[in-house]
């Protein structure tokens, strides 16, 4: 049964019960139809803990604090939380996660919000580039139009990074679909040149190349930060896949992410515990992006097209 109009507007206070259990029964029955539903109420927390973290980070405690108007506080942020996220654009992670996850925005006011976010980074990325330091190269002008277009493109740099880490290619282009959106979201100079960077590599005080300085989100202590960091940037994707291999093979710190051939779950932990990332769902991420249909049939169209240009018939049974 498709999520009603009813189950929907019904999430209209943070205590509203009756409307979260609507919404899993729809999400049950039409997973696709409650996306949209689900992912606003994400945005909700999401914006709710961000509250929590910027108040847990003021100076202390007003003249006129108490207890309970420290709980009244609470719940007007939670509140506000549901608030920002039901009417309007928000903060724009519900129309990201509809994108990624394969949903459709399910009114004119969600559509015109994610159509606005996309224009944004396609005129960001696929504005006039810059000529590459010292490479005499352009900076590629790069947006795959689907998590097809993505593999397809990417496949051959990810296939030799994989070789050179002894893991499956599979991890290695889900890391980087987690990392951009399926390409879509990579840091950007400020004049729009993509920075090609596919794997979130900071500059740090060694890195002697170019760099952009661009917003990020960072959890500390498992609660999400907006931070500002300089990231590294390359001429084209290609740079950006070498220098991350070398980066896990050189660094002893990553020695538990090399050499799981296909065990994609091995090489993810081995990531997280060399401190790749800050987010504590970072490996279940990238192994679910790698075991999922986008990547899967991706990659078999890719086996298909290659057995077709050598003659060979392929398998039906597979």
């Amino acid at each position: 049964m498709p999520l009603t109009g009813d189950a929907t507007n019904s999430l209209n206070t943070w205590t509203d019960l009756s409307g979260f259990q609507a919404l899993r029964q729809s999400a049950q029955s039409d997973a696709s139809a409650a996306l949209p539903a689900v992912a606003r109420q994400f945005e909700s927390i999401f914006t709710q803990m961000m509250l929590k973290s910027m108040r847990d980070a003021s100076a202390g405690d007003g003249l006129f604090d108490s207890e309970a108007g420290n709980a009244w506080r609470d719940m007007f942020d939670q509140q506000l939380s549901v608030q920002l996220s039901q009417h309007g654009p928000g903060l724009g992670i519900a129309q990201m996660l509809m994108r990624q996850l394969g949903g459709a925005a399910t009114n004119g006011a969600d559509k015109a919000s994610a159509a606005a976010v996309d224009d944004g980074w396609q005129q960001r990325l696929r504005s006039v580039a810059g000529s590459a330091k010292g490479a005499g190269e352009r900076v590629l002008k790069w947006l795959p139009d689907d998590a097809q277009a993505f593999v397809r493109e990417l496949v051959p740099y990810a296939q030799k990074a994989a070789d050179k880490l002894g893991v499956s290619v599979r991890a290695v282009l889900a890391q980087a679909a987690l990392e951009t959106q399926w390409g879509q979201h990579m840091p950007a100079h400020t004049n729009g040149d993509t920075s090609n960077n596919l794997f979130g590599m900071k500059a740090g005080g060694s890195w002697d190349g170019e760099k952009v300085s661009v917003p990020t989100l960072e959890f500390e202590d498992g609660v999400p930060v907006r931070r500002h960091a300089q990231f590294r940037a390359y001429a084209n994707p290609g740079q950006s896949f070498d220098d991350y291999a070398q980066l896990l093979a050189d660094n002893p710190r990553y020695a538990r992410a090399l050499n799981h051939c296909e065990d994609v779950v091995g090489f993810a932990r081995g990531l997280v515990n060399g401190g790749y990332a800050t987010d504590p769902e970072y490996a279940q991420k990238i192994v679910a992006i790698a075991n999922s249909p986008q990547m899967r049939d991706a990659l078999d169209a890719i086996r298909r097209e290659t057995l077709k240009k050598a003659g060979v018939a392929p398998n039906p049974s597979e």
